[in-house]
């Protein structure tokens, strides 16, 4: 009887009659994910570049210590 290509193209023509108010909406949703995909993607590409250093706000190290300075952290007892 139908196939499944067929069925597919069917079904295609039916929502886009149903839903054709809301179709420019969908798509304009659409590419703005995909945008936003594309610059976190770029963004996880560069966090991999190993030539810069990772910077964590409100920690300091000093030249020669182990222990960051800074919020969070708690001064000895005496």
């Amino acid at each position: 009887m139908f196939g499944l290509s067929e069925l597919a193209v069917i079904l295609i023509v039916v929502i886009a009659v149903l839903c054709a108010k809301k179709l420019p909406e969908l798509a304009r949703s659409a590419g703005k994910s995909a945008r936003i995909l594309k610059a976190e993607a770029g963004a996880m590409k560069d966090e991999d570049d190993p030539g810069t250093p990772r910077v964590i706000p409100g920690e300091t190290v000093p030249p020669g210590t182990d222990e960051p300075k800074g919020r969070g952290t708690q001064q000895p007892r005496q």
